[in-house]
């Protein structure tokens, strides 16, 4: 059972961006169609309607609750704040104050910790982390009474060019027509494939375990980041005495935890923190997921653009994958402003522009911290070392960093 929610939620912390413009009169015929009922697929398919557009949503089964959690940066909040979420995020989101990175590497340059404060930038928080299930429900209920949408239970196999539209293939129906095709159909995406877009993978030696814990002491809505020899060992806060987790670790030690029963975990994510949070029970659901990154040649074609995992996909670290799909949202919506012809190429051409640089940097900068964590050779730990010490010891250095890593 999870804890109850016991923080308000305080709006005005999360509307930082330009207020989202009114709905435009827009007449898209055939509408829009969205391949993917995940949280980018969802959430895009909702903007785009409550902006003026028709819509489908091709969507599949969603997938069952598996201990994830996604810390909300102000302009996702304020994009999902827009869409009519501000009550699920106030009901079962937490604050994010505070962000200590601890290292627990072994190294011999070890660093103190440091701690990012939320109200040296003058926010009362850095984001609102709340469970993804939580999260999806919420925009599937939005989605059910919006008139605007139609769902279509079936998974898109291909994407053809029409002539001045785009064909999609779906598995169990008849093909359809769109002006634009929306792929937001995740890390293996089908239509990605269909396109002959070239995806470089790197598969990292790591594994992903997530969890929903309670524990003894209060977070005091620090999140707290051990950086290890194996990746980052993670622990967010959500309401009341719980925290959710992303333990990165080698495969081997992977199936050895995932083996465990449910005390017998609580035990060893409790000596992983070293206590600081004392004793940690089970609280929702455990996953397992497998590592790596992926580089993506480009992510548009003629009447389609790609989103969220199908566009730029890496391991949870730094709270980046969601909030970088929510941002392609963003850019969307900025990018059909240009034209009433919703798939027209100075949509899709600008889309490309808008986004590389985000996804790139965001890219790069995981790769690297990733790769300086699994690293043995002691330069690396040094300059890792020498950076968290710069950090913690240069104020205006690392207000820098905040502003980065919680927006553009």
């Amino acid at each position: 059972m999870l804890c109850r929610p016991l923080m308000r939620f305080a709006k005005a912390t999360l509307m930082t961006d330009t207020p989202p413009r009114p709905p435009r009169t827009v007449s898209a015929t055939p509408p829009i169609v969205v391949a993917g009922g995940g949280l980018v697929g969802m959430a895009a398919a909702l903007a785009l309607a409550d902006r003026g557009w028709s819509v489908n949503l091709v969507s599949g089964s969603t997938p069952p609750p598996d201990g994830r959690t996604v810390a909300l940066m102000p302009q996702s909040l304020a994009l999902l704040d827009s869409l009519g979420l501000a009550d699920t995020l106030a009901r079962s989101g937490a604050p994010l104050e505070i962000l200590r990175l601890i290292d627990d590497s072994g190294s011999l340059f070890r660093p103190p910790s440091v701690a990012f404060e939320a109200r040296e930038l003058g926010l009362e928080r850095f984001a609102t982390n709340i469970e993804n299930h939580a999260l999806l429900k919420a925009l599937s209920a939005r989605i059910d009474d919006h008139p605007a949408i139609t769902v279509i239970n079936d998974q898109v196999t291909g994407t053809k060019d029409g002539n001045g539209s785009r064909q999609v293939l779906l598995a169990a129906r008849q093909d359809i027509e769109t002006p634009l095709l929306v792929a937001a159909d995740g890390r293996r995406s089908a239509i990605r494939t269909a396109l002959d877009i070239r995806v470089a993978h790197k598969a990292y030696p790591q594994v992903a375990l997530t969890a929903i814990l309670r524990h003894e002491r209060d977070h005091r809505f620090t999140s707290t980041e051990f950086h290890t020899r194996h990746g980052p060992f993670t622990l967010v806060p959500l309401p009341g005495r719980c925290s959710s987790l992303v333990w990165l670790t080698s495969p081997e030690k992977a199936d050895t935890l995932s083996g465990l029963d449910d005390d017998a975990f609580g035990r060893a994510v409790e000596d992983q923190a070293q206590s600081m949070l004392g004793k940690m029970e089970l609280a929702g659901p455990r996953g397992k997921i497998g590592m790596g990154i992926d580089r993506i040649d480009t992510i548009t074609a003629p009447r389609c653009v790609l989103m969220g995992d199908a566009a730029h996909a890496f391991p949870p670290i730094g709270a980046q994958g969601l909030n970088l799909g929510l941002r392609d949202i963003s850019d969307l919506l900025a990018c059909l402003d240009l034209s009433s012809d919703a798939g027209a190429p100075e949509v899709t051409q600008r889309y490309q522009s808008m986004r590389h640089k985000d996804i790139s940097t965001r890219t790069l900068g995981v790769d690297m911290l990733n790769r300086s964590l699994l690293s043995p050779y002691l330069p690396v730990d040094f300059a890792r070392g020498a950076g968290l010490l710069a950090l913690a010891s240069i104020g205006p250095l690392r207000q820098f960093v905040m502003r980065q890593g919680i927006g553009r």
